[in-house]
């Protein structure tokens, strides 16, 4: 049961159930300090009006068909969907340590990491059929952190959704430039993700007033809504079917009220 379960995910993820003939999407080649970055753009092309622009963030492997597939739901959704680069074109990490390396630049340097996902947003926010005046971020793991920062960074969001986010952050001060409502869902059981971390940034919210909402999922490990995480929670790591669903309807839940 637990293998159709996954299928039936990867399916949905690919765009197989939904009827797809109406979403254009497009890469879209772009710049930041220097470097030449590929993202991926999915709209509805039968819906005439600027719609709400949504963000896409990848994990640390970089931007790969996950990030793609979201940014296609999420046009299905009657957004404008973006899935920024973070690495550059074509970059893709091939291992967990080449993948923690280059996330690990990343880290080292949240001034890089807020600018790099600017020039996302920015792309998004330029585009003839985003409504500029609405807008959201959304991130999946080390994407997660980089919403995060991107909302910290004054960044004129309306929603930020942080899926089994780091939530390790050297400076909180810019929680009080945050713009819009922040949705933080965390796995119960996450081995990559310190109980005081999640402590640390919930009071840090809670001093200076973020409209924010924790959800925690019980049970669920690390990056529990990606089905090629596969299904062995011991790995710290994996794929958990009853999370993935309720953190994607809390998202939409969000959407529904801030848009």
């Amino acid at each position: 049961m637990k293998s159709l379960c996954v299928l039936l995910a990867l399916l949905l993820l690919s765009g197989s159930a939904y009827g797809e003939s109406d979403i254009h999407t497009e890469a879209i080649q772009y710049e930041h300090d220097g470097k030449t970055l590929e993202g991926f753009l999915a709209f509805d092309k039968a819906m005439e009006s600027k719609r709400p622009g949504v963000l896409v963030i990848h994990e640390w492997r970089g931007l790969n068909d996950y990030a793609r597939n979201r940014a296609r739901q999420l046009a299905e959704m009657g957004y404008v969907a973006f899935a920024l680069d973070m690495y550059g074109k074509g970059v893709l990490a091939e291992t967990s340590e080449e993948a923690a390396a280059m996330a690990g630049g990343f880290y080292g340097d949240r001034a890089l990491m807020r600018g790099r996902a600017a020039a996302g947003l920015e792309v998004l926010s330029g585009h003839e059929m985003t409504d500029a005046d609405r807008l959201a971020v959304i991130g999946f793991c080390f994407g997660g952190t980089t919403a995060l920062e991107l909302a910290m960074s004054g960044a004129d969001l309306d929603g930020v959704v942080a899926f089994h986010a780091g939530l390790s952050f050297p400076d909180t001060s810019g929680l009080r430039d945050i713009t819009g409502s922040v949705l933080i869902l965390h796995g119960g059981k996450d081995p990559h993700v310190p109980q005081e971390d999640l402590e640390n940034l919930w009071l840090a919210m809670e001093a200076v007033g973020v409209d924010y909402q924790i959800n925690i999922y019980g049970g669920a490990v690390h990056s529990f809504t990606n089905p090629e995480s596969g299904n062995d929670p011991s790995r710290g790591a994996a794929y958990d079917e009853t999370a993935a669903m309720r953190s994607w309807a809390e998202m939409q839940m969000l959407f529904d009220e801030i848009f």
